[in-house]
C-alpha cells in the first residue's frame, strides 16, 4: 500500500457492500464460480495481520463433484442441500505447521521454526485462532470481488478431515459457499435481516 492511500476512508457504499449491505446467502445463481477468481481473493486477504504472521489459514477448494459429494454427507441436513446446489464451496481449515514456513513469513527471526517446533501446544492455539481471524478476512475478501457467501458450521469436522486433509494434517473449521449473486427465485436465499447489538451493549471504554 502506497503512503498516499495511508489514512484514507472508504466511500458509504464500499463500506456498506463489505458490512451492513450483503447478507448471508443460501442460494444462488446458476452461474459457475472460477476457482482463479479464489485466488485472487486469497492474494488480497494474506496480508492482513495474524500473531507471529503465522498465516495459518488452508484451503480446499470444491466444485461440484466427488470430493463435495463425500463431505456433504457429513453436515447438517439442512445445509446439505444448498451446499450441493453452491457454484463453488471453500473449505476453511488451519494448520499446526505454520512454523515450518517461518524462514519466508519472519526471515529476521532467526531459528524461529525450530523454537516453534518445540512448542506444540502453543502452535495449536495460535494456529486456529489466527485462523479464524483470517476466515472473517476471507469473507470480506470474497464480498469485496463481487461474491456472495454462506458461511456454515453444523458439520463433522473430522470426517471432512478424513476425506480432504488426510495427507496434510489440516483441521477443518468452517465451510463457506460462494456464487456470484443470490437466486432470485429463491424467497429464502436471502433470510430477513436479523438483529444486531449496538456499539453501548457489546463495547466499553474505560
Amino acid at each position: 500500500m502506497s503512503t498516499s492511500t495511508l489514512g484514507k476512508t472508504l466511500d458509504r457504499e464500499t463500506i456498506g457492500r463489505l458490512f451492513e449491505g450483503s447478507r448471508t446467502t443460501n442460494t444462488f445463481t446458476d452461474e459457475p464460480v472460477d476457482p482463479a477468481l479464489i485466488q485472487k481473493v486469497y492474494e488480497d486477504l494474506r496480508w492482513a495481520p495474524t500473531a507471529f504472521n503465522s498465516q495459518p489459514l488452508r484451503l480446499t477448494i470444491l466444485t461440484d463433484g466427488d470430493a463435495r459429494d463425500a463431505v456433504v454427507e457429513h453436515m447438517m441436513d439442512a445445509n446439505q442441500a444448498k451446499t450441493k446446489a453452491a457454484p463453488l464451496t471453500i473449505v476453511a481449515a488451519w494448520t499446526a505447521d505454520w512454523h515450518e514456513h517461518m524462514p519466508t513469513l519472519q526471515p529476521q527471526r532467526e531459528g524461529a521454526r525450530e523454537r516453534f517446533a518445540e512448542a506444540e501446544g502453543m502452535r495449536k492455539g495460535v494456529g486456529e485462532q489466527s485462523a479464524l481471524i483470517q476466515v472473517g478476512y476471507l469473507i470480506t475478501a470474497l464480498r469485496a470481488h463481487g461474491l456472495e457467501v454462506g458461511p456454515m458450521t453444523g458439520l463433522k469436522a473430522s470426517a471432512f478431515d478424513e476425506i480432504l486433509h488426510a495427507e496434510n494434517g489440516w483441521k477443518t473449521l468452517v465451510v463457506i459457499n460462494v456464487g456470484h449473486a443470490a437466486n432470485p427465485d429463491d424467497e429464502d436465499a436471502v433470510r430477513p435481516r436479523a438483529g444486531r447489538l449496538e456499539f453501548s451493549e457489546a463495547s466499553q471504554i474505560l
